[in-house]
């Protein structure tokens, strides 16, 4: 709701200014796009501890869960 009433401000200070109305549109347009970037950036900043903990369990579920082969038979994968 925030967002919306920041563009509405944005939109009429721009008007009275004066400023044309593709300088308007256009204005609208990075803002909007600013305000999605710095969106993203807060949702990852917010979602990376979670992010850090599911890589943490993936890694802990591998060692665990992986096939106990010899050394000498890992070697030979390639060969024939």
């Amino acid at each position: 709701m925030l967002e919306l009433l920041f563009v509405l401000g944005f939109f009429i200070m721009l008007m009275v200014t004066g400023v044309s109305l593709l300088g308007i549109l256009a204005a609208l347009v990075v803002a909007a796009f600013v305000m999605f970037l710095g969106g993203m950036f807060a949702l990852m900043i917010k979602l990376l501890p979670w992010l850090l903990l599911a890589v943490a369990v993936v890694w802990v579920i591998k060692a665990i869960k992986s096939p106990k082969v010899p050394q000498y038979q890992r070697n030979n994968r390639w060969r024939y």
